[in-house]
């Protein structure tokens, strides 16, 4: 029985999708931020071991497609005998593709202040510790925050690719509903404006904040 779609019909699915889109990114941003701020502490501290191993994950992830580690954990694990969800493998695999982007984006922020501040620190008896705490870490903190709410966008778009696995997120439904309707411009032009109204407002609230917390000031 044919089933007739009307473009309110096709909105209220795409909003539903939209749903999954945003809760995905929200997932893989918070819990990649947390093993991103791990794997930064390892890739700065002073043990040889943890610099070079957390250099090899972070080059892994940054060298290779999300699309690809996306089939590694979703396929890979379930050849292993592991019966993983797309919901799972996506967000375990945007997590992993996260955090090495933000470990390595913050570690650049971390470098980036002044090694006089970190030479007026040891002056003081500071420890390493003491150091990050109350003077290096604030600082790369100020200059962190614009690129890092600026790779978020990227992290929205990336959950397109999450589709392949079979997660049914915005593009994936869309996909399904020109299937259905036979209206392919319209659908995926709606699912164009749906990313856009994701991704635009952090793309302002980037540069926003690049314009007020600029390392010049």
């Amino acid at each position: 029985m044919f089933v007739q779609f009307t473009t309110w019909d096709i909105v209220r699915n795409l909003l539903e999708a939209g749903r999954w889109t945003l809760a995905l990114s929200l997932i893989a941003f918070v819990l990649g931020g947390l093993v991103g701020l791990a794997i930064l502490f390892a890739r700065i501290s002073k043990n040889r071991l943890l610099q070079a191993l957390t250099k090899g994950y972070i080059e892994v992830f940054q060298g290779t497609p999300l699309l690809m580690q996306l089939f590694i954990v979703f396929f890979g694990l379930s050849l292993l005998g592991v019966d993983v969800s797309p919901w799972i493998a996506a967000a375990v695999g945007l997590t992993l593709f996260t955090s090495a982007y933000l470990a390595e984006i913050w570690r650049g922020c971390v470098e980036s202040v002044p090694r006089g501040q970190w030479e007026a620190s040891a002056s003081l008896a500071l420890s390493y510790t003491q150091q990050m705490r109350y003077v290096v870490l604030p600082q790369a903190l100020r200059i962190a925050i614009a690129p890092t709410v600026g790779f978020s966008v990227q992290v929205v778009k990336g959950t397109a690719v999450t589709s392949i696995i079979g997660f049914a997120e915005l593009t994936k439904t869309g996909s399904m509903l020109a299937n259905a309707t036979f209206q392919p411009f319209l659908v995926f032009g709606l699912v164009a404006a749906g990313y856009f109204i994701l991704c635009y407002p952090l793309s302002l609230y980037a540069k926003s904040l690049e314009r007020k917390f600029h390392v010049a000031r």
